[in-house]
């Protein structure tokens, strides 16, 4: 049996990300896959979307698409970063204490599931954001960024801090995003194409094996 699957995703990055490395993946798992990012306003009749800066937003997105689509063969999920997430997302003051951030992903998971409550949805939340992916093989970024080896150098050198690139830390100006503009600063402007296109160098297998939470978020769709 065919399954549709609806990705409700933060911003371009990831929108991208996932018509340009999952889907075709996917497809191979008789999954096929659609992509739209959070609407965040509607002006004078024209939507605006990316990027999560209260959680009515993607809640009323994520159900406005699943009473659009009834079909018991449709699926839905998310990616969402766990880096900014709003304070009234679901979970959120329960995960807050939690020092593991395996853990903290997890209860916010289960209280998105619980509070969109649909057998359809697989709730999947980044740690921390997209490019944690990137830390996976951080010497990818010299295909789009050729100039760069001295800088990609020190990135892999603080990567290897960390037991994976899922753990590196949320601060403000330390999180994965923040670290590869601090080093590359052209990056920030052309994340939403290079990032994706680095993630598809790097390659799935590579990014389930060195990324647990994401590796498991990938079985369970190709499952469905």
């Amino acid at each position: 049996m065919n399954i549709r699957l609806n990705f409700i995703v933060e911003g371009q990055t990831e929108e991208t990300f996932v018509n340009q490395v999952l889907r075709p993946h996917l497809e191979t798992f008789s999954v096929g896959c659609s992509a739209r990012c959070v609407e965040t306003s509607r002006k004078r009749g024209r939507k605006y979307r990316g990027g999560i800066t209260d959680f009515k937003l993607p809640r009323k997105d994520i159900n406005a698409w699943m009473r659009e689509d009834k079909n018991p063969d449709v699926r839905f999920t998310t990616m969402f970063d766990l880096y900014g997430l709003p304070q009234d997302f679901p979970g959120y003051g329960d995960a807050a204490g939690l020092s593991n951030a395996y853990e903290r992903v997890r209860v916010l998971e289960n209280a998105l599931s619980e509070d969109i409550s649909d057998r359809r949805f697989v709730p999947y939340i980044q740690l921390h954001e997209f490019e944690s992916l990137l830390f996976s093989d951080l010497h990818k970024l010299e295909t789009q960024f050729y100039d760069r080896g001295d800088e990609v150098s020190r990135l892999v050198m603080t990567a290897s801090a960390f037991e994976s690139p899922e753990l590196i830390d949320d601060g403000k100006d330390t999180s994965p995003s923040k670290r590869i503009i601090g080093e590359i600063p052209e990056y920030g402007r052309m994340k939403a194409s290079a990032g994706p296109i680095v993630a598809g160098k790097i390659g799935l297998s590579v990014l389930r094996s060195k990324c647990r939470h994401f590796g498991e978020w990938i079985e369970r769709l190709e499952a469905i």
